[in-house]
């Protein structure tokens, strides 16, 4: 049965907007009489009194669909790593291996505000259904590849897909239970789906071992029709944000800003460019690199005067900008994903050719990281509906892991392991401040502002991880050289980087004599590359510092 929401006390000190929106014209709000009328008991002006929401089974299903389709997109992400020495061995495209990982993020990043739009003035359920079904012909594409060039054109599909996912899932999860229940519930969805982005290494692992590469993306297909199954079968309960309700399909298309997100997209694209060729395809003062960067800020410049031309119906409004619930959450939610993907991707690397493991074996020693982090995600949202506060799990989220991250820099080949799962563990705690971003932004913007301000969120964190792990190999490449120099100059440094990181490879390009130095060199480089997620956590941290102190605590109902 669907429950009706009742009348609560609720207890909010940030920042009221001084003006609401409707059809485009700016309405001044009492802020007084606003915080009166909550504290006598009825609900805040921006949700609907009469709004219905999903509770036991029907609830359940659609909460499990939502939590699987974004654990199969995150486990998208970072399941491709230990696949692509694989990949580029069937198809002999070496020199095609960083578009596997760039494709997928170029159109993801390009296509994020844009999804917040559609979302805003298109329902929900269908929307969020057109762009799983986007994300599942990509996978389908990729799975049935049979040239390097598909396979790409797959991950590009996947990615566009992919784009509106994790938006559209804290969308709809804002629709179909109660503010009471959103922050637990959320920890849930959050906990459980972003353990995909720590377990791609261990399943591409296992699929690359033991089967075939190609099952990293077919694993969506069976997985997506019991999803779709789940959320079709179910009624989401949506309300029309945006105008009365009476505009044609064709109406609101006008008003996604399409000239905007032809200006925005480019922007996002070059960047992305620039940052995975510069220092790996093409030197960084190189007339690409630098013609890429220029273009990418000239587009962007131009994309701001139009932004500011068109005002409220923009792509991404400046006004939301902002304001600091929006600007902080974006920073924090980028750096702690830039410390996340970071430690998921060379961690792996460090057990792989310093401790010779295999993939699956690299994949069980990240069970600290990922078990930590998954329950810890989990749990906050209780937390912080008991505390009543989010910056505080913010701060400690940024403290833990960058103490985690530095202490991890002081591991070695001879460490011992409960030394490491302490370390990890510590890294693990990242996942308190997972879900801090989002409830921030949904608690600090009004309802119809909602679709966007995830959009933003969602788009820092995915420009963040393509920006950190461009980061991250410049880091590794420039270091392992330089550290194979150092240690072991007897050893071919050129075919032991193109040999990757995979132990067995690895090793047979390398005499037995020279083995431990060359150890030594990645480990080293490793630290270097820990350096970078270390001062990435240090960021969130400091950014937390700068969110404010907002009170969030529901109070117990009010009789009717």
């Amino acid at each position: 049965m669907a429950e009706k929401r009742s009348n609560t006390r609720v207890d909010l000190t940030y920042s009221l907007p001084t003006h609401d929106q409707h059809d485009g014209a700016a309405i001044p709000v009492n802020i007084q009489k606003m915080t009166e009328s909550m504290e006598q008991g009825s609900d805040p002006p921006d949700e609907p009194q009469d709004h219905e929401y999903l509770a036991g089974l029907r609830l359940f299903l659609v909460l499990s669909g939502l939590t699987l389709a974004i654990f199969l997109m995150l486990l998208d992400a970072s399941i491709v790593a230990t696949a692509v020495p694989t990949i580029t061995s069937d198809f002999h495209s070496l020199e095609d291996i960083g578009w596997y990982g760039t494709a997928y993020l170029l159109t993801n990043c390009a296509c994020q505000p844009l999804s917040g739009k559609i979302y805003s003035y298109f329902n929900v359920k269908w929307t969020f259904l057109c762009f799983f079904a986007l994300f599942e012909l990509g996978s389908a594409l990729c799975g049935a590849a049979q040239s390097s060039a598909m396979l790409i054109i797959g991950r590009a599909v996947a990615g566009m897909g992919a784009s509106g996912l994790l938006n559209g899932g804290y969308t709809i999860l804002a629709l179909i239970v109660p503010t009471s229940k959103q922050a637990t519930l959320r920890g849930v969805l959050i906990g459980l789906s972003f353990f995909g982005l720590l377990a791609g290494p261990l399943v591409g692992g296992a699929f690359t071992s033991n089967a075939t590469w190609r099952w990293c993306f077919y694993l969506n297909l069976p997985c997506g029709a019991v999803i779709a199954l789940f959320i079709i079968v179910i009624p989401i309960p949506d309300y029309r944000v945006a105008g009365d309700g009476t505009q044609t399909a064709l109406e609101r298309l006008k008003k996604l800003d399409i000239t905007g997100f032809l200006l925005f997209g480019p922007t996002v694209v070059m960047l992305i460019l620039a940052l995975q060729w510069g220092g790996t395809r093409y030197v960084w003062s190189s007339a690409t690199i630098i013609g890429l960067f220029c273009g990418s800020f000239g587009n962007l410049l131009a994309f701001l005067v139009w932004e500011y031309h068109v005002g409220a119906e923009a792509l991404i409004p400046l006004a939301l900008l902002r304001r600091r619930v929006i600007w902080t959450s974006c920073l924090n939610m980028a750096f702690l994903i830039g410390c996340t993907i970071t430690t998921a991707y060379y961690f792996p690397v460090w057990f792989q050719a310093v401790r010779d493991e295999t993939p699956v074996q690299s994949g069980v020693d990240m069970l600290p990281i990922i078990g930590t982090n998954t329950v810890v995600t989990m749990i906050t949202g209780a937390m912080i509906g008991r505390v009543g506060y989010y910056t505080p799990f913010a701060l400690a989220s940024g403290l833990f892991t960058a103490v985690g991250s530095g202490l991890v820099t002081t591991i070695r080949p001879g460490s011992s392991r409960s030394r490491r799962i302490g370390f990890q563990i510590l890294q693990g705690m990242q996942g308190l401040g997972f879900q801090v971003p989002i409830l921030a932004v949904q608690n600090g913007v009004r309802r119809e502002e909602v679709s966007v301000a995830n959009a933003l969120v969602v788009f820092a964190q995915n420009l963040s991880a393509a920006v950190f792990l461009s980061l991250g190999e410049v880091i590794f490449s420039t270091e392992l050289h330089r550290f194979l120099e150092l240690y072991a100059p007897g050893a071919d440094a050129e075919a032991i980087v193109a040999a990757g990181a995979a132990a067995a490879e690895m090793r047979a390009t390398v005499p037995p004599e020279l083995l431990p130095q060359v150890e030594h060199a990645y480990s080293d480089t490793f630290d270097r590359v820990m350096y970078l997620a270390t001062a990435s956590a240090a960021a969130a941290f400091l950014v937390a510092l700068c969110m404010g102190w907002v009170r969030m605590k529901v109070a117990t109902p009010v009789p009717k």
